[in-house]
């Protein structure tokens, strides 16, 4: 049985409370505590109550209550909270970012929440919010090489030239080799996802050998020619160059990208471009193969075929990644090339200037 409540406002109380029920511009709270009372008076059930003014059981025994203390100002009058934790200084904020970008102290290779909050004398809630507005991540840490190749800049401009305006009834190509792929097969059958839960496997693994993939990306249509092989010589390398040689039209001229690997300068390489005067060589600068426009390609292979692959031999490893290629080469999309040779070398020097005044 819901409780019956007994309130009984005199008149000038319920013509007030009236009023406010019937001013559209009083704020909802006020008329819903106003159409408690005036619910109660009529000697409604409290689940009554509650439904008729949108609101729960204990805000009915609530409001009731202060009405029979404090009148129809009571129910008008919001009592003021007490004020939250103040902000934290600037002074405070400050030291924050300036420890978080210093060596932190002992042996630790970097900061972390709890240590802040520990030197600083804030909570660790207070510290990642400053870290999150900030974009601080102290955990994290991304690798880079800078290049020491004399002809830097010039290899740059050549390489981006070719991508953002490559010669007109000519073949642009990127080649490069994706060595010792590995036949990774786990050791206990992969859980599926499901939902609230992720894909699950085993952390240990069998290896059941490598492959190496020769490929070359096409650059106006984006479409790859591979071909595998077990070792990754300058004799394979030929033979993949033959067959690029084969699927290329022999009226266009051929303009090859590729890396400083060993196997791409060895005398039975030069003496072939030597006998094919159509074929031109650009190679990328030294430590930057993230210019050679393949490597985004083999980034696309690893993260949707390999990584998460299961293969119980090199011949499976094999199989899945031709059956890639073939898909891929049925709707293939192009990559666009969008920064300029300019952009590229000014964004290095920045670079290249932090990373000098940092060792100073």
């Amino acid at each position: 049985m819901a409780q019956t409540v007994c309130v009984l406002p005199p008149a000038e109380d319920r013509e007030r409370l009236l009023a406010v029920v019937a001013d559209r511009n009083r704020p909802l709270k006020h008329v819903q505590r106003a159409r408690i009372v005036l619910c109660s008076a009529d000697r409604l059930p409290v689940q009554e109550v509650a439904r008729r003014a949108s609101v729960s059981r204990p805000a009915v025994w609530r409001w009731q209550a202060r009405y029979a203390e404090q009148g129809v100002e009571g129910l008008l009058r919001d009592r003021t909270r007490k004020p939250g934790r103040a902000p934290l200084s600037a002074k405070v904020v400050a030291k924050v970012m300036d420890l978080t970008c210093s060596e932190p102290p002992g042996h630790a290779t970097h900061w972390t929440g709890r240590a802040m909050a520990k030197a600083v004398g804030v909570s660790l809630r207070a510290v990642q919010r400053l870290w999150q507005a900030h974009r601080l991540q102290p955990h994290r840490i991304r690798t880079f090489k800078r290049s020491n190749d004399p002809e830097f800049a010039e290899k740059v401009e050549d390489i981006v030239g070719l991508y953002m305006d490559p010669p007109k009834h000519t073949v642009v190509v990127s080649i490069d080799e994706k060595s010792q792929i590995q036949a990774l097969d786990r050791t206990q059958p992969l859980l599926p996802m499901r939902p609230g839960q992720v894909e699950r496997g085993t952390h240990d693994y069998k290896r059941h050998g490598t492959t190496s993939l020769f490929a070359a990306l096409e650059l106006k249509t984006s479409r790859v020619i591979g071909q595998l092989h077990r070792r990754h010589r300058s004799q394979e390398f030929r033979q993949f160059l033959d067959v690029i040689e084969e699927q290329v039209p022999a009226g266009l001229e051929v303009h090859i990208i590729v890396d400083n690997y060993g196997t791409h300068k060895t005398a039975i390489i030069r003496k072939w471009f030597a006998k094919r005067p159509r074929f031109h060589v650009h190679f990328t600068p030294t430590y930057g193969s993230w210019i050679n426009l393949v490597e985004r390609w083999f980034a696309e292979l690893t993260n949707k075929r390999i990584r998460r692959g299961v293969f119980r031999s090199v011949r499976d490893l094999e199989a899945a990644i031709r059956e890639f290629i073939d898909v891929h080469n049925e709707d293939p999309k192009p990559f666009v090339w969008t920064k300029t040779a300019d952009q590229i070398l000014a964004s290095i020097a920045r670079y290249a200037q932090r990373t000098t005044a940092s060792n100073l």
